[in-house]
C-alpha cells in the first residue's frame, strides 16, 4: 500500500487531477454565485471581453474542445446567461453575447474566482507562484501543439 501511495504522489497525471478537484472545490466555495463552473465562467469571461464571437472562436480562445463548447453554450443559453444570433458572414454560425443577466452574474462571480485563484496558489511560497503558473502554461501550450 505504501508503494502505491508513493507512486501516486509522484504521478503528474494523478496530482494534476487532484489539484483540479481542489481548484474546483475552492472555486465553488469562493464564488457562491449562480452555480457557475470554472469552465462556464471562463467562457463568459471571453464573451464579455469580446462580444459577438462564434463558437469556433470561443474554442480557439479557451482551449475547450468543440463538443464541450457546444454543450456549455447551450447550457448558458438555456439559463438565459448568453444569447445567440446568426452571423451576417455565415448563416450557419452564431454570434454569442452575454445577456444582461449573464453580464451581472459575471460581475458578481469575478471576485470569488480571483479569491479562489489566490487561495489555490497561496499555499506556495510567494517566490514560486509565478513559476508554478508558468509551468502550467507550458504544459497546456505544449499539449496543444500538433504532434508530428
Amino acid at each position: 500500500m505504501a508503494k502505491l501511495r508513493k507512486d501516486l504522489d509522484r504521478s503528474a497525471t494523478h496530482l494534476l487531477h487532484r489539484a483540479g478537484q481542489c481548484a474546483a472545490e475552492m472555486f465553488s466555495s469562493e464564488t457562491r454565485t449562480g452555480g457557475l463552473t470554472p469552465r462556464q465562467l471562463a467562457v463568459m469571461m471571453v464573451i464579455g471581453d469580446k462580444e459577438g464571437l462564434n463558437q469556433t472562436e470561443l474554442v480557439d480562445r479557451t482551449g475547450i474542445d468543440r463538443s464541450t463548447m457546444a454543450d456549455l453554450v447551450a447550457r448558458l443559453t438555456r439559463r438565459g446567461l448568453v444569447q445567440r444570433r446568426r452571423t451576417k458572414e455565415d448563416a450557419r454560425a452564431y454570434a454569442i453575447k452575454l445577456s444582461q443577466q449573464g453580464a451581472r452574474l459575471l460581475r458578481e462571480a469575478r471576485p470569488g474566482a480571483a479569491a479562489a485563484d489566490q487561495r489555490l496558489i497561496g499555499c506556495l511560497p510567494a517566490g514560486k507562484r509565478q513559476d508554478f503558473l508558468d509551468a502550467l502554461d507550458l504544459i497546456v501550450t505544449s499539449a496543444n501543439k500538433p504532434r508530428r
